[in-house]
């Protein structure tokens, strides 16, 4: 259904700054909220021709530093326009007074599927499951194989060890935006430092990579990956980390973030890293701190959300967002991550 007010947008101006990008757009404009994002909003345009785009802002309200940079956002994907990393054609940025409240970011919409609810994965064949699934760890390396020269991002970001460079940045986040007391957080913050694996490599790392930022094509290929809010320099085993505190198994003891994974057909975790192994060639001998570090990061994300959420009601995403239970399940498997590997 069609947003005749979508939150956040002055419509006016949008409609007259998209008319002076000689894009085609005729006639007037329809938005509509998209996606299950819990962070930047985004919204599909589209005009009487049945033309379609994407637009995306900052969430509202009072926002931490640095967080929700669309700017930035559009700097890396147009960075990675001719590069092997599928990704949308970025069309216009603006932060004029007379268009928007915060900056707005303009790319082409990708046809596709983005499997980011069960009932939308259970429609597609299990062997599709399968091919996205192996999918997601082959298109990791080819992210981290992005030559930062070439793209211009080899000042994205800084060169230091990522693993204390996050660390001390979700700290700080989680002072700013808890909604209660978790000791335990302060606990891991602690053993992830002491035991950071040194680091050998400096890649493009995307920092959010799961299946609700990756657009799918009719044979389970990745057509788009999107989201790159989070983008950043770092350890690539970082994001392969990250891939794995998304991806909940049916066995698992306590649930997770998404639970699509979790229907049949899509490969283990165990498998995603095998995977990941034989396309890039790594040594994966720390994925497991990697893993735990994600899971860490992951609460401190779900509690920003949740606090914008109960800050303003326009920002809670479609399926509602987290809830403290739910976060505090994500704490326990990070705890019971860092204990298997050894850090806690």
């Amino acid at each position: 259904m069609t947003d005749a007010t979508p939150a956040g947008l002055n419509t006016d101006g949008i409609a007259a700054w998209i008319a002076g990008l000689d894009i085609g757009a005729q006639g007037d404009l329809a938005y509509e909220r998209i996606g299950n994002g819990k962070s930047n909003l985004t919204y599909l345009v589209s005009d009487d021709a049945g033309r379609r785009w994407v637009l995306r802002r900052p969430p509202l309200g009072t926002l931490l530093a640095s967080a929700h940079d669309v700017a930035r956002e559009f700097r890396i994907l147009s960075a990675l326009q001719n590069t092997a990393v599928p990704v949308p054609r970025t069309i216009a940025l603006t932060d004029d007074p007379a268009v928007t409240d915060a900056p707005l970011v303009l790319m082409s919409h990708v046809d596709g599927v983005v499997l980011d609810d069960p009932s939308v994965a259970a429609d597609v064949p299990e062997d599709r499951r399968r091919t996205v699934g192996v999918e997601m760890p082959t298109t990791l390396g080819r992210i981290h194989a992005v030559d930062l020269e070439a793209t211009g991002l080899i000042d994205l970001a800084s060169h230091k060890p990522y693993a204390a460079r996050q660390i001390k940045r979700w700290s700080a986040q989680w002072e700013q935006s808890k909604t209660r007391e978790v000791p335990v957080l302060e606990r891991l913050a602690a053993a992830l430092t002491e035991h950071a694996p040194e680091q050998t490599e400096l890649s493009l790392v995307h920092g959010d990579f799961h299946l609700s930022n990756v657009i799918t094509g009719g044979h389970g290929a990745i057509v788009a990956v999107v989201d790159w809010e989070l983008c950043t320099l770092g350890d690539p085993l970082a994001d392969v980390g990250a891939l794995l505190a998304y991806w909940s198994e049916a066995s698992d003891d306590t649930p997770g973030f998404f639970q699509v994974s979790t229907l049949p057909g899509f490969p283990s975790r165990d498998e995603l890293v095998e995977t990941y192994a034989r396309s890039t060639g790594r040594d994966t001998a720390t994925v497991r701190y990697w893993h735990a570090l994600a899971l860490w990061k992951l609460s401190i994300i779900a509690e920003g959300v949740l606090r914008r959420a109960m800050a303003d009601e326009r920002n809670r995403a479609r399926d509602g967002g987290p809830t403290t239970s739910l976060i505090d399940g994500i704490v326990a498997r990070a705890v019971a991550t860092a204990e298997d590997a050894g850090i806690l």
